[in-house]
């Protein structure tokens, strides 16, 4: 698989999080626009790490899916397979923080932009040329995007690229629990990589203990190779070929917002696939692989937004040696 053109093609949502930073003279909440995407951050953070990446999706022809298209280029990813409609708007996000850190979102998006990515619009060349495929759920939860989805993971599949899976859950965009349900479902059923978050795993198990959420995972979706549990402020899990590591995250405070962490954890986590490999993979490997990807996450919750906050490689090894 070294010989692909890409490391990681990624399909789904661009989109922009307004998030709150601070108070005007008259009292209002102020608004920061930050470029974002769960998908998209993914590639911002492997784009660091030195990856060769493409991100496939649709924006509006606006003055924000400019920016949006202008930040992805100056991040190193490939936009070949970045679509703009004529006609509807990007995709807009508010994000409202909690004091923890947390957050809550508003979504503007009926329709928007990028759930109008058509299967024919597809560049199959791209898809067959990478060595990872990864999507979330968002790209499922309304048509045509659900099937360019589907198109997308069967020619990516049919190419040998190994399938990345985060179900990054959004309540308030999903009609009821069971559509979602089953949309996860069906992700789970085609990864062979796994980044799923703690309420993720009881919305899809019923199970607040990890460990049994995990066993219920593999146990019905058993092609999954590399099964990782995001635990917040608390840590990580991975569990892989009946192994099961944990690794607490990184407490230097500081914290100022979460947004972006569980991409970027991602994003670390498929980077130590491609430099090592899914295959013979011991406890010190996973051990190694969590403490680069909890404190790379780390690292972006000190700083508001996503894509312009990733990480560079030296700036997590430094903090790793501190640690």
């Amino acid at each position: 698989m070294n010989n692909k053109e890409f490391d990681v093609v990624a399909l789904g949502e661009l989109l922009v999080d307004f998030t709150q930073n601070g108070l005007s003279e008259q009292g209002n909440t102020l608004f920061e626009a930050n470029p974002g995407g769960a998908p998209a951050n993914v590639l911002a953070m492997l784009r660091k790490l030195g990856k060769r990446c493409a991100f496939i999706g649709k924006v509006g022809r606006d003055s924000f899916g400019d920016m949006l298209e202008r930040t992805v280029r100056e991040a190193g990813i490939d936009t070949r397979a970045l679509l703009r409609d004529p006609v509807i708007p990007t995709t807009l996000a508010v994000v409202h923080t909690f004091p923890n850190g947390d957050r809550d979102f508003s979504f503007y998006r009926k329709p928007g932009a990028d759930i109008l990515l058509r299967p024919d619009e597809l560049d199959e060349g791209l898809l067959g040329s990478c060595r990872i495929f990864h999507f979330g759920t968002l790209s499922l939860t309304d048509e045509p995007c659900k099937a360019a989805t589907v198109r997308a993971y069967e020619l990516a599949r049919a190419a040998g690229a190994l399938i990345s899976f985060d179900p990054n859950l959004r309540p308030p965009l999903w009609p009821d629990e069971e559509t979602a349900k089953a949309a996860i479902s069906w992700g789970l059923a085609r990864c062979d990589i796994l980044k799923i978050s703690d309420n993720e795993i009881e919305f899809m198990t019923g199970e607040t203990d990890f460990d049994k959420g995990a066993a219920i995972l593999q146990e019905r979706y058993p092609q999954i190779r590399l099964l990782n549990v995001t635990a917040g402020a608390d840590g990580s899990y991975s569990y892989y070929g009946g192994k099961r590591v944990f690794v607490p995250a990184c407490r230097l405070g500081g914290v100022i917002e979460t947004t972006g962490a569980g991409d970027t954890f991602c994003a670390s986590v498929l980077n130590f696939v491609l430099e090592r490999g899914l295959d013979g993979l011991g406890e010190d490997d996973l051990a190694a692989m969590l403490r680069f990807a909890n404190t790379a996450a780390y690292i972006v919750t000190t700083k508001k937004g996503a894509i312009r906050s990733m990480p560079e490689r030296e700036q997590v090894e430094a903090l790793l040696k501190k640690i």
